[in-house]
């Protein structure tokens, strides 16, 4: 596969389960009654989910963006 391509493919991968994973948080939170829709913590919510994902993308990088050569 393109590098280029495959560098955009694993970042897309990425924005999804981040976005996905962090989606499913803020519904059970908002569910619960933990804050609401809005407010600072919902903010907290998406920027941690995001944060975690940004260190294990970077962290898991090289096992999936090596060269095939």
């Amino acid at each position: 596969m393109n590098p280029t391509l495959k560098g955009v493919v694993y970042v897309s991968v990425w924005v999804l389960l981040w976005g996905t994973g962090a989606s499913l948080a803020d519904f059970v939170l908002l569910e619960r009654g933990a804050y609401e829709a809005g407010t600072a913590g919902q903010a907290v919510t998406f920027a941690s989910y995001g944060i975690a994902a940004v260190v294990l993308a970077v962290r898991l990088a090289g096992r999936f963006l090596k060269s095939e050569s």
